[in-house]
């Protein structure tokens, strides 16, 4: 065909040009977009399994009795609940693993950092040296001495449109060191997060520690306007950090909220709203105010889920409740006889065994959560990286550091699948308290199904269990079966070596101790 007018000829080839490019973008793909959703990682800090009303074992304990928790049985109904799900013995591991998706054997910080920059936080140890962790943290920059360097999960949901927004515990690496600072991990806003462990105080009598000449590293930042005020510590992050997620609400931009109680942590201090009632069910005052935390920390839930809802903005939100190690078990500052107040599960924070590991997790995600839903599969706290990520639908991304954790999306999709070969370990170089405990200091371990190996580092000792007829790990069947010992102890020295795990000194030879299973058993 011939045209006169090469305008018409022009404009006739461009229609049909637009027609064929609508036509090819709705055959490529006719669903509309998928909207990302919000996400909420609700993380308490020292939390036992049991520290709850909602029961993560198949029957209510009496200890589930003690603690009033309503808007964690709210969750709940309402979304998952991981019966199996783990952490590490204590704080900053745990925390460096959900950043970076990698498991403390690999990233190497394996003991809690301590704020002051160089400063290794083992206790003294006149026989065995330590061993060569990353005591300075993780970084997001490289280069800087005795820290990890790997790509954070805030940085890549920024990246992605995310509008990221951290409140409360940080505790990733030391003053001075890039990784104290939650800026440099990708964070938009920050809210009371820096390089310390803990609270100096909760009350705002206190000034949350911040008092003239009183003043320590551990004093909170950035909460003068609550002085004075009677709000306690948990109360005023959690309304910061709603007064934070208003900006991304009100623009209707996707938000990840890190929401990082120092709660319940020590020092133990009284929650004014709600110690009574434990006073009055005759609880001895240690434990009357570690209860009143929890029950202040429940109540910050509460206002983080009555939020969502009065937004109209629940339906597209996830929220993912998760406590960083087990709860402590040392007595004082707890009340008691000391590594009982996690039973059935044996000791507490810092140890190996379940006490000091096995969490309450939590997680609603609408439209793909069965509320009321069980699931026994166990996972670990590296896993909420990736699952974090394929929450966000961000699919391809880079990071510098090799992965550990696998994602648990298709276990809110199917809660019945289970994965009897998959394998956990911990790794526990390094010298926690002064004393020993049970399953403190020096500790290996590894989960293989219903079995979990413990192991000493130092003796090369092993331990057995069937957690599904022994879940207070009391049966030690290592003798019974040598065979088993065997296999699951190279397992756990091919997973460290793989992993180029740090192993304590023997200060006699001034040689790392040997992998499991190279020493006489």
């Amino acid at each position: 065909m011939h045209y006169r007018n090469p305008w018409r000829k022009l404009l006739l080839v461009l229609l049909c040009g637009g027609i064929c490019l609508s036509l090819s973008a709705q055959f490529r793909d006719p669903r509309p977009k998928k909207k990302q959703p919000n996400i909420i990682v609700f993380l308490v800090d020292d939390m036992g399994w049991e520290d709850t009303s909602v029961p993560f074992w198949t029957q209510l304990t009496e200890k589930n009795k003690r603690f009033r928790t309503p808007n964690m049985e709210r969750l709940a109904r309402q979304g998952a609940k991981f019966t199996s799900a783990y952490a590490t013995p204590v704080c900053t591991p745990s925390r460096v693993s959900l950043m970076t998706g990698m498991n403390a054997a690999r990233h190497g910080v394996t003991n809690w950092t301590s704020p002051r920059k160089d400063n290794n936080s083992d206790a003294p140890d006149t026989q065995v040296g330590a061993a060569d962790w990353n005591y300075n943290g993780f970084s997001p920059v490289s280069n800087v001495p005795h820290t990890v360097y790997a790509t954070p999960l805030p940085a890549l949901l920024k990246t992605a449109g995310y509008y990221t927004i951290h409140a409360g515990k940080a505790h990733w690496g030391a003053m001075g060191t890039p990784g104290a600072n939650p800026y440099n991990m990708g964070f938009q806003v920050n809210i009371a997060g820096h390089a310390a462990g803990h609270p100096q105080s909760y009350l705002s009598e206190e000034n949350y520690g911040n008092m003239p000449g009183k003043a320590t590293v551990q004093a909170v930042p950035d909460l003068e306007e609550y002085y004075g005020s009677g709000t306690f510590l948990t109360a005023a992050l959690t309304q910061e950090a709603l007064k934070a997620v208003n900006d991304p609400v009100r623009l209707q931009q996707p938000f990840y909220l890190y929401l990082s109680h120092y709660a319940v942590h020590v020092p133990l201090q009284a929650d004014k709203q709600y110690i009574q009632r434990y006073l009055d069910m005759g609880l001895e005052e240690p434990e009357a105010r570690y209860a009143s935390m929890i029950e202040g920390m429940d109540a910050s839930l509460g206002a983080v889920m009555d939020y969502l809802d009065a937004k109209k903005i629940a339906d597209n939100t996830v929220i993912i409740f998760m406590s960083d190690n087990g709860g402590l078990s040392l007595a004082p500052p707890r009340g008691g006889q000391p590594f009982t107040q996690n039973a059935p599960l044996r000791a507490g924070k810092g140890s190996v065994y379940e006490g000091g590991i096995r969490e309450p997790m939590l997680v609603k995600w609408p439209g793909v959560t069965q509320p009321g839903s069980v699931i026994p599969q166990y996972v670990i706290i590296e896993d909420f990286f990736p699952s974090v990520l394929e929450m966000a639908g961000i699919q391809l991304y880079e990071t510098t550091q090799e992965t550990d954790g696998r994602s648990f999306v298709p276990l809110l999709q199917q809660p019945s699948v289970t994965d009897s070969m998959r394998t956990l370990i911990w790794h526990y170089p390094n010298k926690w308290i002064p004393d020993d405990g049970p399953g403190i200091n020096y500790k290996s371990a590894l989960r293989q199904g219903r079995w979990k190996l413990v192991y000493d580092l130092l003796s090369g000792q092993t331990e057995l269990y069937d957690l599904e007829t022994d879940i207070t790990e009391k049966n030690d069947l290592a003798v019974k079966e040598p065979q088993r010992v065997k296999n699951l102890t190279r397992l756990l020295a091919a997973e460290l070596q793989r992993r180029h795990a740090p192993m304590p000194l023997n200060r006699a030879t001034g040689k790392p101790f040997p992998w499991p299973g190279q020493q006489p058993l």
